[in-house]
């Protein structure tokens, strides 16, 4: 896709209906959606009386904690592999 063509799609995140504009494809964007909705869901189950403000920063911040470890551990597995190159 060019910078200019935009995709969108709506989508459901915990019981809510999203519309969403990117440059992704809708099946990415779907994707994406399902795993905010399931880490919401899954947040909730733990900690039942969180209204729904604390319930998407607390997600924001597992998925952030998620994505970091996994950034850290491919620059970590990228070094080894540039180590070995040399």
């Amino acid at each position: 896709m060019s910078g200019q063509d935009k995709t969108r799609a709506t989508v459901d995140i915990y019981g809510q209906p999203y519309k969403i504009v990117g440059t992704e494809s809708t099946s990415h964007i779907r994707l994406v959606a399902s795993i905010v909705d399931d880490k919401m869901r899954e947040i909730s189950k733990k900690n039942p009386y969180l209204d729904i403000n604390k319930l998407a920063v607390l997600t924001a911040v597992n998925i952030v904690n998620e994505y970091v470890k996994l950034k850290e551990e491919y620059e970590m597995l990228e070094k080894k592999l540039h180590q070995k190159e040399e």
